[in-house]
């Protein structure tokens, strides 16, 4: 059914209800500002709200914004941070490259002027910034007429135009359709309604037909599919890796410290602090050799974390320091852990190091 067919009007008619629907029952978010409240949205904030947002919850991203511009109120403060301050504070949130093009971008925009580009060509040339994350930026911050596709819309406007085929193949439909009945005005707005209406109403499971404000031009609901769309190409079963991570303590009672390195600069959670390991990667497995010689003790504990390509259990060894060399890295307070900006794998190693060998004995 193409858009003239519809009731009531057509694409028009869509947009306004929808924001009708915006302007009575929009999330209040820390990022967002409210529809009809006169303000401005600031460009900075908006942009850290979409690259947090990236493959990740609202829920899990709301401390994280409020910490970050706690800290870094402006984007000329985010780029005079240093490097592992910001990476601490992102740890976590997962997906370790997008911190690394927050900072990079950060000081892009600053030696540019400290001006965000407004244009959706512009914001494409900042590290980190694609293609969906500078049509949010464009049309939210900057009120451009953009086409704003994340998985809530995709899942609207799958069921809106009842388009069967399956994802990721249906994407430039989706994105098609999506042109069609996104407004010149208020397509920032435009853009947040449709996230909000697949967050709130339009859900994964159980859409809410009878509440829909668009609900009489839904193609999937009239044909009894709302539920079943959009469908998705069966994934791949990732591959399985192993590793080992190696807890290197010294000192006594208060006084105890664990061995924390740097993660290589390019690869998996580059840059990031770590316990030592052995070289796993989405390529391969480990080699489960410590780094130094010592009396090490095998823990009855692993961790299981799923990577985007991968799924690693990595397997957990003791030693106490010896007075020998150790990897290049940081002495660590074992009490003040929690403070060390360990991303979530190398946290729960940590976690699962102190429950099985809680007093650094052998």
């Amino acid at each position: 059914m193409t858009l003239s067919d519809k009731d009531g009007g057509g694409a028009g008619a869509i947009a306004r209800l929808l924001l009708r629907w915006y302007d009575d029952h929009a999330r209040s978010l820390p990022w967002r500002i409210a529809p009809g409240s006169g303000e401005s949205p600031d460009p900075y904030r908006v942009w850290l709200s979409e690259i947090m947002l990236q493959q990740t919850t609202v829920a899990a991203v709301a401390p994280y914004f409020a910490e970050f511009t706690r800290r870094w109120p402006t984007v000329a403060d985010l780029a005079a941070a240093p490097d592992e301050d910001v990476l601490a504070a992102w740890a976590g949130l997962g997906y370790y490259a997008r911190a690394r093009n927050l900072i990079a971008c950060a000081r892009e925009v600053v030696a540019a002027g400290g001006v965000f580009p407004d244009t959706e060509e512009g914001l494409r040339a900042l590290p980190g910034v694609g293609a969906y994350t500078a049509a949010a930026i464009a049309a939210i911050a900057f009120g451009r007429r953009a086409v704003v596709v994340d998985a809530n819309v995709e899942r609207v406007v799958s069921r809106l135009f009842a388009i069967r085929t399956p994802l990721p193949a249906s994407k430039p439909e989706i994105r098609t359709a999506t042109d069609a009945i996104t407004p010149e005005d208020r397509a920032g707005d435009f853009a947040q309604a449709m996230m909000d209406l697949g967050a709130r109403v339009c859900t994964v499971r159980e859409p809410a037909c009878l509440i829909c404000p668009i609900a009489n031009h839904c193609d999937a609901r009239e044909q009894g599919i709302a539920a079943i769309l959009p469908a998705k190409t069966p994934k791949k079963p990732r591959p399985e890796r192993t590793g080992t991570a190696f807890w290197i303590e010294r000192g006594e009672g208060d006084a105890r410290e664990v061995l924390l390195v740097s993660r290589p600069a390019k690869g998996m959670l580059a840059g990031m602090r770590a316990l030592p390991s052995d070289g796993w990667s989405a390529r391969g497995d480990g080699d489960g050799v410590p780094p130094v010689n010592a009396h090490w003790q095998v823990l009855e504990a692993s961790v299981t974390h799923g990577f985007t390509h991968f799924t690693l259990t990595m397997q957990l060894m003791a030693a106490r320091h010896d007075g020998g060399d150790v990897p290049e890295g940081e002495w660590w307070p074992v009490a003040r852990i929690g403070d060390a900006g360990l991303p979530t794998l190398f946290a729960r190693a940590a976690a699962g190091a102190l429950a099985c060998w809680p007093d650094g004995d052998d």
